[in-house]
């Protein structure tokens, strides 16, 4: 299992099928810890980070790169927009039901784009 953001940012996502696994709880935690702005929902299926960025132009320009990554990495998070410039991100493996490493990969990577907050 992967140790540090920098170990995530290299990977590339695995491919799924619909034979894929959520992680066990115990491997969750660890990888949770490398992304820590990261928060895991209630049901423990997902994780979700939030954003206030400083304007509507600034969130959906966030999206686009944030589109560019999903699309290379061939994984794609839900992308939420409310209030103009509040950004929510939620990410899961749908062919699993729930998390697997694809989705830690692609939360250290979108961690890694610049974005302007609202000050």
């Amino acid at each position: 299992m992967t140790g540090t953001a920098a170990e995530l940012i290299n990977k590339l996502c695995a491919s799924c099928d619909a034979n894929a696994q959520p992680l066990a709880k115990s491997e969750v935690q660890a990888l949770t810890a490398i992304v820590p702005e990261w928060k895991l929902s209630d049901t423990g299926r997902s994780i979700r980070r939030e954003w206030r960025v400083k304007d509507f132009p600034t969130a959906l320009d966030f999206f686009n790169r944030i589109g560019k990554i999903a699309d290379a990495e061939d994984h794609h998070p839900d992308l939420h927009l409310v209030n103009y410039r509040e950004v929510a991100i939620e990410l899961w493996t749908h062919a699993a039901n729930g998390l697997t490493e694809n989705d830690f990969i692609m939360a250290a990577k979108i961690d890694q784009l610049p974005v302007e907050l609202k000050k």
